[in-house]
């Protein structure tokens, strides 16, 4: 695009919104959100129309130095543009669906989900080590009062929960970043991504990474703030929590831990597995217990998570792109979940799955879309939801069998509490007037959730839109951790076997040699 600063202007563009959103009425803090949100989607758009697939790793760069060392820099990559696009087009849903749920102090929720939005896109854009910190873990700050002040009655624990959980590991992983800027000389993140780290500093260096990661995706056993932040949370914010909130730990593993540290990781491509494992079958076991939809939907985002772990440290190009696809679509689905869950709420202000029932008599539109989300969460061919799984699940078959099988079996419980849920919520007997008499979807609802049903089929049926411009990436970070990568059951065994034949071998050759 010539030179233009397109990454800064849309990190102005909501940031000016934000401040703006401060001082009018609230009809106008509602609008201007909106109009701001709408622009950087625009400008998402036109950054994916000129980004040149195939082209330069990082495009559309833009650095200066600021002061005592510190830089301005900013760039992208094809998995950073997919994670922008997705927080830019989730963005104005996310308006839209606070726009009559909201009705206190909206100057002030309207300028925190703009100034998440900046803190998103900073995070994704980044090139430098300390400027990627800063964005990263100053999300926290909107979201904890996003939660604290419009959330439940319990909200001031799930905040302080919520907050508490994310800042601890993150202190770690400073101390690792400050390390590495003194080995490399530099907080260029392009440069850090080509440093050899000694082998016994790796170790330490994943670890610390690894605990503020963790907590972001969430993992198991540190998932635990996530059920009462989703519950707690307003709809637009359990949206935008899922949606991207989740994604910065992948992406950390993405631009971090894996080629950074790439022994290490593969060192602890065990833990990852073991915990993911866990995560799969305990949190799939728990969401069909649950009573919330909002819980339900919660534990879902864990299981569906832990596919990505699984799919990351598969270390290979099938793992990886699955990974991807997986986090992209779970951003759409677990979204428009949250908005259907929302969009009842609204109407009978209880998200107890037992107070509906019967709901596709009286609300067909609102039955067909959340089918439709409902079938891309447990990974209906044709759906989102199939390529990522299916991706993931090719790429660890091919080092563990068993943890194939073990990850699988996520989606068959996911299938059980999913369709339960479903059932429970749009068929069966309509056993209270109340919720027999709430309207359809209305126009604005209608407007909200299409979009996204458009993308997630869009990206079912042809997913390879959203695959090509990460493709070059993924190749290059799976060239910079081929050398590290975790043998496989079948390597294992061949490594086992093929042992005593080459000793013979080696034997027999020596044998020769003497004659």
């Amino acid at each position: 695009m010539g030179g233009f600063p397109i990454l800064s202007l849309m990190l102005l563009v909501p940031l000016a919104g934000a401040i703006a959103c401060l001082f009018v009425g609230d009809r106008a803090a509602r609008q201007i959100a909106l109009g701001a949100t709408l622009v950087d989607f625009v400008l998402g758009v036109l950054l994916w129309a000129n980004f040149d697939i195939g082209g330069a790793q990082w495009q559309f760069t833009e650095r200066a130095d600021i002061f005592a060392g510190f830089t301005w820099a900013l760039g992208i990559d094809g998995i950073a543009l997919m994670l922008i696009m997705l927080s830019v087009f989730l963005m104005p849903v996310c308006i839209g669906a606070s726009w009559n749920a909201i009705t206190k102090r909206v100057g002030e929720y309207m300028a925190a989900f703009l100034f998440m939005e900046v803190l998103m896109i900073g995070t994704f854009a980044a090139q430098d080590l300390f400027l990627f910190y800063i964005f990263f873990e100053a999300g926290l700050i909107p979201m904890y009062l996003i939660i604290g002040i419009w959330g439940g009655d319990n909200r001031i624990y799930a905040s302080y929960k919520f907050f508490l959980y994310t800042l601890l590991g993150s202190v770690l992983m400073l101390i690792a970043m400050f390390w590495m800027t003194d080995y490399a000389g530099t907080t260029d993140i392009p440069t850090l991504l080509q440093t050899d780290f000694p082998p016994e500093a790796q170790t330490w260096l994943w670890l610390a990474f690894f605990a503020s990661f963790a907590v972001k995706m969430p993992m198991w056993p540190v998932h635990t703030w996530l059920p009462d932040a989703h519950v707690q949370a307003p709809t637009a914010g359990s949206v935008i929590l899922a949606g991207v909130l989740l994604k910065l730990g992948g992406y950390g593993f993405i631009r971090f831990s894996l080629p950074m540290f790439p022994e290490a990781s593969a060192q602890f491509a065990w833990l990852i597995f073991a915990l993911s494992m866990v995560a799969v079958v305990v949190t799939s076991l728990i969401a069909l217990i649950q009573h919330d939809m909002k819980k339900l939907i919660a534990y879902s985002s864990v299981a569906h998570m832990a596919i990505v772990t699984v799919g990351l440290f598969a270390f290979n190009v099938q793992g990886l792109e699955g990974a991807m696809i997986v986090m992209l679509s779970h951003g759409l689905v677990s979204g428009a979940l949250f908005l259907c869950v929302g969009v009842i709420y609204d109407r009978l202000h209880t998200r107890e799955i037992a107070r509906y029932g019967g709901l596709s008599i009286n609300m067909p539109r609102y039955a067909v879309l959340f089918l439709l989300f409902t079938m891309a969460s447990i990974g209906l061919p044709g759906t989102s939801g199939f390529v990522g799984e299916f991706l993931s699940l090719a790429g660890i078959y091919q080092i563990s069998s068993w943890v194939a099988f073990v990850c699988t079996t996520g989606i068959i419980l996911g299938a059980a509490y999913m369709l339960w849920l479903y059932r429970r919520v749009a068929f069966g007997e309509q056993k209270n007037a109340d919720a027999a008499a709430m309207p359809d979807l209305s126009g604005r609802e209608i407007a909200l959730l299409a979009p996204i049903a458009a993308v997630v089929l869009w990206m079912g049926v042809y997913p390879e839109s959203f695959l090509a411009p990460m493709r070059s990436d993924i190749a290059a970070l799976d060239a910079r951790i081929a050398r590290a990568t975790p043998h496989s059951d079948a390597q294992l065994a061949l490594s086992e076997s093929g042992g005593d034949h080459d000793a013979a071998a080696t034997e027999e050759h020596g044998l020769e040699g003497a004659h």
